[in-house]
């Protein structure tokens, strides 16, 4: 018992042969789909601020995540100091855009296929999510939602609604004093027209008039 207990450990302890032609594969083909993911998240990012780390960090999760998979099927006996040495890893930064959580774990499961060496998985995987994504970005191209935001002086409620009563909107914010009106509401824009604008800029009883696109938060 004891010497067939010592070959199996024997045995996972073993180095299976990695080359350096198919390390260079597979992190080439982890790098290219992380790649691929970078360049739809830049191209087409719709938020109000572009953060350029972000993106950088989805090429660099890919590549990092194949060669831990590499070490681990690799070795056995290293992939489990590896594991625990990765369970005290946290991580605080907050992520503010749900669509930039599936962009990680995509550049993430695009490592993890390349370094398990499947990579027609990888390739396939990243150019199906990568349609997909761009399929659904066509169809939410035609109607934009923007958030239209006006100040006026208190007295002037009824010039205002009677500027609004051919516009569609729903009305998110309404912030009230003795002197000032601010109001925040959520119009539908069809291929970026904004030419309903025109009316607000030339009414002067408006102290402002500021349209925002809207991307699932404000404040």
């Amino acid at each position: 018992m004891t010497e067939e207990l010592r070959k199996i450990l024997l045995l996972f302890s073993q180095q299976e042969a990695l080359t350096f032609f198919s390390l260079a594969v597979t992190m080439a083909v982890a790098l290219g789909c992380g790649l691929a993911i970078y360049l739809l998240y830049r191209f087409f990012y719709r938020g109000v601020v572009y953060n350029e780390n972000f993106g950088v960090l989805i090429l660099l999760v890919s590549g990092i995540t194949a060669f831990i998979i590499i070490t681990i099927g690799t070795n056995f006996v290293l992939s489990l100091g590896m594991v625990g040495a990765l369970s005290i890893v946290r991580f605080r930064a907050p992520v503010k855009d749900p669509l930039d959580v599936g962009f990680l774990y995509w550049s993430i499961a695009a490592g993890l296929t390349a370094g398990a060496r499947l990579y027609m998985v990888a390739i396939f995987g990243t150019a199906v999510i990568g349609l997909v994504y761009l399929a659904m970005r066509s169809v939410r191209r035609d109607a934009r939602t923007f958030l239209l935001i006006l100040r006026y002086a208190s007295p002037c409620e009824e010039r205002v609604e009677a500027l609004l009563q051919n516009l569609k909107y729903t009305l998110k914010n309404r912030s009230v004093t003795r002197e000032v009106t601010e109001l925040t509401l959520e119009v539908r824009v069809k291929k970026g027209n904004t030419a309903f604008m025109k009316p607000f800029a030339s009414a002067d009883f408006l102290e402002s008039a500021a349209l925002v696109e809207y991307n699932g938060t404000y404040s």
